[in-house]
């Protein structure tokens, strides 16, 4: 308790001291956003809405998917259940037979640093119990090797925490553990035949409703888990130091390469190149974010006691440049 409240102190103290959002550059970000194909938008500082557009509407946020269950991940490590860094081969038997799969960890399936076949096909509504096609999917890198942005590791990860979890089901737990203390009820989870639900995507959200993730992270990880599980979403991973558990972060600005991430993701996994990735270097290296397809957006830059969602139609849109209209660089 008393690491709760001097958390809490310490996170009114930055609010406190946190510059105020130029007018002017916020504007200017919102009005890119919209040019680009922008449907909503949404800025909080210090808790206080500082401009919104169509916040309400509920949206597609395909991989904003991915950070909700990497979150739980953290919670069921907080609560004893798990630890990130166990061989999945503890839980998964079947697993300790291939050398390579044997040495694969929880955090790596989260990190997507495991080195599983993608099994894009998983992304279908209805392909077949998706957690078993995963755990038979082959090794195609070393673990920890290579950044493969794929739906099969979380897949797996939701095998280990059933199994974890004695009875309760996965969701259940998502739903117990995180929404509810975040004000949010079931999702649209896009179940399979054997009831199991897609991890790397499939929720509708309004930015109000995503802007509460970034609350959490604005707020050390309370009140769903404590603020030294959350520092583990920033850090990155040896295959890619730009991205961990559901976030991607600036940590390499002010240097680093600016490119748009989505267009990076098309390339077959051998030909991406995620060596020095910035989202802006003219913004804060604190800053992180979650990221969708069709440009879906939740940035969190906690200098800035501040949380920012824009909802995109699918049209080109730069990280880099709205990054630099809203922090006025």
């Amino acid at each position: 308790m008393k690491k709760w409240l001097l958390l809490s102190w310490l996170l009114s103290v930055m609010a406190a001291t946190a510059s105020p959002v130029n007018p002017n550059a916020l504007r200017a970000a919102a009005a890119y956003s919209a040019s680009a194909g922008g449907t909503s938008f949404l800025a909080l500082q210090n808790g206080q809405t500082l401009l919104e557009q169509s916040a309400g509407e509920p949206h597609k946020i395909y991989s904003g998917t991915k950070a909700f269950w990497a979150l739980a991940a953290l919670a069921a490590a907080d609560d004893g259940l798990l630890s990130l860094d166990e061989r999945v081969a503890e839980t998964i038997p079947s697993w300790s037979a291939d050398p390579r799969k044997a040495r694969v960890t929880i955090r790596q399936l989260l990190d997507f640093s495991c080195g599983l076949d993608p099994v894009f096909s998983l992304h279908n509504n209805n392909p077949g119990d998706r957690d078993s096609i995963a755990i038979r999917a082959p090794m195609v890198a070393n673990p920890g090797s290579a950044f493969i942005y794929e739906p099969s590791s979380l897949q797996v990860f939701h095998a280990v925490l059933k199994e974890k979890l004695h009875g309760e089901s996965p969701t259940h737990y998502l739903e117990r553990r995180v929404l509810h203390r975040l004000g949010l009820g079931s999702q649209r989870y896009l179940t399979d035949s054997a009831g199991n639900p897609l991890l790397a995507a499939g929720w509708l959200l309004s930015a109000r409703q995503w802007a509460k993730l970034g609350e959490v992270a604005l707020n050390g990880g309370a009140p769903i888990v404590s603020a030294g599980s959350m520092s583990q979403s920033w850090r990155g991973s040896g295959a890619n130091r730009a991205f961990s558990l559901g976030w991607w972060n600036n940590r390499q600005a002010p240097g680093g390469r600016e490119f748009d991430i989505e267009s990076m993701l098309i390339p077959r996994w051998q030909r991406q190149s995620w060596g020095g990735t910035v989202l802006c270097r003219n913004a804060p290296g604190d800053l992180v974010a979650c990221i969708g397809s069709g440009y879906q957006r939740l940035y969190v830059i906690p200098s800035m006691n501040l949380v920012v969602v824009r909802h995109g139609s699918g049209s080109r849109f730069s990280d880099a440049h709205f990054l630099r209209l809203l922090v006025g660089r």
